[in-house]
């Protein structure tokens, strides 16, 4: 199984990803890792990318989900897949794939991307994102979690989640 963690960047995608990973002991990745510098600068400089900018990035991402499943391995990444045809390139990677959306209000998303430091998202492409943000769908597996609880508690959830799947596929 392969999990993306997702939501509107300050969600805690990769607080929580990364949580999850730790404690199941799943490969992790972070999708920023994964931007082209260009990518990178035009965020940096308060420009939301568009979907050209976002295609080849994507395509890495479900190629690094390709080679988990080739070698028989799940996977956690976190990414922000705001859009359901974002997510379709995900899943081409391997079946199996299930989305944790990170979901909030803006008013505490935006207050969380305030406080952060050391990220090119500034906090003035929030309501891009927003805007851009598809909700799972009815035929999307994948589960909601509210991110007004605390990290800790997300990642316990989320895990106890990602176990449980992983428990069905043995």
């Amino acid at each position: 199984m392969h999990f993306v963690f997702m939501g509107v960047s300050g969600s805690g995608k990769t607080t929580v990803a990364r949580g999850v990973s730790q404690r199941l002991g799943i490969p992790f990745a972070d999708a920023d890792d994964f931007h082209p510098e260009a990518n990178v600068a035009k965020m940096a400089n308060g420009v939301p990318l568009t979907d050209a900018d976002r295609l080849p990035w994507l395509r890495s991402l479900a190629a690094w989900i390709g080679e988990h499943e080739e070698r028989g391995d799940s996977s956690v990444l976190a990414c922000s897949a705001l859009r359901r045809s974002y997510r379709d390139i995900l899943r081409g990677g391997a079946p199996g794939v299930f989305f944790v959306h990170l979901h909030g209000p803006a008013e505490l998303i935006g207050e969380r991307l305030r406080r952060r430091r050391g990220h090119f998202m500034p906090p003035g492409l929030l309501d891009s994102q927003f805007a851009a943000l598809e909700p799972l769908g009815p035929d999307e597996a994948g589960v909601v979690l509210d991110v007004a609880a605390a990290p800790e508690e997300l990642v316990a959830e989320a895990a106890r989640t990602a176990a449980g799947l992983l428990a069905e596929r043995r």
